[in-house]
């Protein structure tokens, strides 16, 4: 099943063909030969096969240093890495912003220069990535993603709780509960990712990337700067029968974020079962940061138009 996030676009996890073009992919093994010797090559290679099949099942089972091969494990411990990385921009990011504080209410001043940086760095990384994973992976660059990601996360973080104390808390227990019931349902095999549910999935993305992307636009051009004004979030702020349009949408973007995650997960089984090399365990692992940080995004800017409503 294809998924939206580009770091699952590379072939290696849609196509089991497509992973012997890269190195250290799996190779086809060929038989040739004249005709008449057809049956007796096809009788070795089937006791050799059994032979094979049956010292594979008497052995410990290798891990994907042993096999060089992609593993759900090694891609565990590869996301972790990512994550300890992205805390590290997390807590710097935090800092910068309250001015050197730690403590919200002791900040004296108020630096967006890690938001900036942090966004535009992990965006032109995200691409980087995205673009060139088809050709090599390069952890390097990934690394570098979760540290721009977590100045931008952290950032944003310290801001928000500057404005709303005790948000940041409930952002993350909730993101870390939408991804542990998406994960559970996932394992369990009662959510599976379908065809007619990811095309769906797709319409919704690319109509609220649009609808993102006006409020932004408007926004810019001081749409909502005056007395009248909509709020700090536009459009989001605006209310149908008396709800804030953030939140509806807000439900909705978290539901297309827990499915999204269920595309990931379903694409690393997928690489899995094709036998993708290791190294594609880091894009595993970038692939859900993406998705795990953009669904505490939404969750924060939903608490934030809740705590601003009252």
């Amino acid at each position: 099943m294809a998924s939206a996030n580009p770091a699952f676009n590379n072939p290696a996890f849609q196509d089991p063909k497509a992973v012997k073009t890269y190195p250290g992919g799996p190779q086809a093994a060929q038989l040739g030969g004249p005709t008449q010797y057809a049956s007796t090559a096809q009788a070795g290679v089937d006791a050799a096969t059994q032979a094979r099949l049956e010292g594979a099942f008497a052995a410990p089972s290798a891990d994907a240093i042993a096999t060089g091969r992609m593993t759900v494990e090694d891609t565990v411990l590869k996301t972790l890495a990512l994550f300890v990385v992205l805390l590290v921009g997390a807590v710097v990011g935090w800092v910068w912003t309250l001015g050197g504080a730690v403590e919200p209410a002791a900040a004296t001043t108020i630096s967006m220069a890690p938001w900036i940086i942090g966004a535009l760095g992990g965006f032109v990384l995200a691409m980087v990535v995205a673009f060139t994973s088809r050709k090599k992976v390069r952890p390097a660059l990934i690394f570098g993603y979760a540290l721009f990601e977590g100045l931008f996360v952290g950032a944003i973080s310290a801001y928000f709780e500057f404005i709303w104390p005790g948000i940041v808390v409930q952002a993350t227990v909730a993101t870390l509960a939408v991804v542990g019931v998406t994960l559970a349902l996932f394992a369990s095999g009662k959510v599976r990712a379908t065809k007619r549910a990811t095309k769906i999935f797709m319409v919704a993305m690319i109509g609220y990337l649009v609808f993102a992307l006006i409020n932004v636009v408007m926004m810019m051009f001081g749409a909502f700067s005056g007395p009248d004004s909509a709020g700090p979030f536009g459009i989001y702020s605006v209310k149908v029968f008396g709800i804030p349009l953030g939140l509806i949408i807000g439900v909705l973007v978290v539901i297309m974020a827990a499915y999204s995650l269920v595309l990931d997960f379903d694409s690393i089984q997928q690489g899995v079962r094709n036998g993708a090399p290791r190294q594609f365990g880091w894009l595993g692992g970038f692939g859900i940061m993406v998705t795990v940080v953009w669904l505490y995004i939404e969750i924060l800017r939903i608490l934030a138009i809740l705590r601003g409503s009252n």
